[in-house]
């Protein structure tokens, strides 16, 4: 099985990306992490001067994002939303979703989105849905919190010191 984390935004500080591949590489083959970072939306064009997206542009923002995070979800995946009004799992909660991910076999998609959040096509098609935190969380903390905790989970599972709740 594969965890593929597909998140909106490419540009990350360099802490972000040493951080998710620390979590990444201790994880096994059976339990491989894999991040897609797709692109945003905007660019420059329907900001206000204040770099602020344009309330009007928020709909389509989303839309385009929503497509391109699809776009990325390999076939048969089940999909997983993280989302703000998603279902939060405690760590033991966690490993347990982790355990029956790994009997079912299936790679499994976790779908970030930009700042704006996940259009309303990523959240119909997702099998779950679930909330890391009540808190708004920056998108580059979200990368390495994700991988830390998908490998805290995979220790749980295996009886490894790393959890030890």
């Amino acid at each position: 099985m594969r965890i593929h984390i597909i998140s909106i935004g490419q540009r990350m500080p360099s802490w972000v990306d040493a951080g998710f591949e620390d979590y990444a590489r201790r994880l096994p083959p059976e339990c491989q992490l894999l991040l897609k970072a797709l692109p945003g939306g905007l660019g420059g064009k329907g900001r206000t001067r204040t770099g602020r997206v344009d309330d009007g542009e928020l709909p389509r923002l989303r839309r385009d994002e929503g497509e391109r995070l699809l776009a990325a979800v390999p076939a048969q995946a089940r999909i997983v939303a993280l989302d703000v009004g998603g279902r939060g799992w405690s760590s033991e909660q966690l490993a347990e979703q982790l355990g029956g991910w790994l009997a079912e076999g299936r790679d499994i998609a976790l779908l970030v989105g930009g700042a704006n959040g996940l259009s309303d096509a990523c959240l119909a098609r997702a099998e779950q849905r679930w909330s890391l935190s009540p808190l708004t969380l920056p998108h580059p903390l979200v990368r390495v919190l994700l991988a830390e905790q998908l490998y805290r989970a995979w220790s749980q599972l295996k009886g490894h010191p790393y959890h030890r709740g």
